[in-house]
């Protein structure tokens, strides 16, 4: 299984790593650490050293109830990043952390190779027009509402059944715009309580009914640090762990803040597979 970066062909029946880069002042566990362009490149060289395939930039707080930020402030803080990355990293790929068309466009046309969507297009009518034209690989999530009111919005008859049809409609459009390549994301800790993360964490093999590559994104979220009763400073340990699950249930993609353990988790994962 492989998707199609800038070009070139990353081959995802052996999991990669993305590792996350906040750009944001207020991101749940990391907001503000990354302000200036020596940070920024310490931080990435570090990801992608440690073994990250994919660095994953987010200019706009998803966690819940984040402020609202304007699309100028979120080019303002993304585009910048993007230009000093591919500067000093000529073959990053990067992943756009954005539900807004017009910041996945100015990214792209800055060299990112990815587009991550929590909302899967339900946010922006234009965004999927937009990664079709460039022909990007294209996360697309499972989300309900925004950011600020996902959390009102946790009533399922059957969660993981939703999710399927949600995801099934997601590809069928698309697919229709000529979209190859796809990535699904179940979207732990969005519109989904505690109770219902796990579920479908248990579940998650039956998101490969799509024939499509699953990315995980647990690292450090209430789902761990709330169930244990820690702090997401406390929950390496807690991430490690789901993300050893989420490998066994064929997860492609372990979208993390700390790259070294996932990559380590996925070596010794391949080791009890050989």
């Amino acid at each position: 299984m492989t998707i199609n970066c800038k070009g070139q062909l990353i081959d995802i029946s052996q999991p990669k790593v993305m590792g996350i880069l906040n750009i944001t002042p207020n991101s749940f566990f990391d907001g503000g650490k990354y302000a200036t362009e020596e940070e920024i490149i310490t931080k990435v060289e570090k990801m992608l050293d440690e073994g990250a395939t994919f660095i994953d930039i987010g200019a706009y707080s998803s966690k819940p109830s984040a402020e609202f930020v304007t699309e100028e402030e979120e080019l303002n803080r993304i585009v910048p990043v993007v230009q000093l990355l591919v500067k000093h990293f000529p073959n990053i790929l990067i992943s756009i952390d954005t539900f807004r068309s017009k910041v996945a466009s100015a990214c792209i046309e800055n060299g990112a190779a990815i587009i991550n969507d929590i909302s899967a297009g339900n946010l922006d009518d234009k965004m999927l027009e937009v990664v079709a034209h460039y022909q990007v690989p294209y996360i697309m999530m499972h989300m309900r509402g925004t950011p600020q009111t996902m959390q009102s919005m946790t009533t399922y008859q059957d969660i993981v059944k939703e999710m399927l049809f949600y995801f099934s409609e997601k590809i069928a459009q698309a697919r229709s715009l000529g979209i190859n390549d796809l990535i699904v994301d179940p979207g732990f800790g969005f519109a989904k309580t505690i109770e219902q993360n796990y579920e479908v964490m248990q579940k998650l093999s039956l998101f490969h009914n799509f024939t499509l590559p699953v990315l995980v994104g647990i690292s450090r979220k209430s789902m761990i640090h709330k169930a244990l009763s820690i702090s997401a400073d406390e929950a390496l340990n807690g991430t490690t762990f789901l993300n050893t699950i989420a490998l066994t249930k064929g997860a492609q993609i372990l979208r993390v803040h700390d790259v070294k353990e996932a990559v380590a988790c996925i070596k010794l994962f391949e080791k009890l597979n050989a």
